[in-house]
């Protein structure tokens, strides 16, 4: 049986790009979903982010975003304005996230994908 697989996936960069090889290489064509053009909704994230046993904290990408100039750093931001900031700048989600089967990480280093792929 195929194994189904989506990675949510930024093109230019490398750690992205070196997943989906390593999981064609595994004989897996994933579903692409270019997070930057079509960012995942906050119950998608939520969902992710369940499977994944993470908080939104533990996705966010602080280079090369706006993580620092919208303070998202300061303990005193909630999850729900955490939210709102991904909402409008998905740049903000580290990349890339892979559900394989039923299991979801971030596979940043790119080798944790291989823990997926058991």
């Amino acid at each position: 049986m195929a194994r189904q697989a989506t990675i949510y996936h930024n093109p230019a960069c490398g750690t992205s790009r070196n997943v989906l090889a390593a999981l064609r290489e595994a004989g897996i064509e994933p579903t692409i979903v270019e997070y930057l053009k079509t960012p995942p909704d906050r119950a998608t994230l939520e969902t992710l982010l369940k499977t994944m046993g993470k908080s939104v904290r533990d996705i966010l990408r602080k280079r090369g975003t706006p993580y620092e100039e919208l303070g998202l750093g300061d303990p005193a931001v909630t999850d729900d304005e955490i939210f709102v900031a991904i909402a409008k700048h998905p740049v903000l989600i580290e990349r890339p996230i892979v559900v394989l089967d039923k299991k979801a990480a971030l596979c940043r280093p790119a080798e944790t994908v291989r823990d997926l792929l058991g």
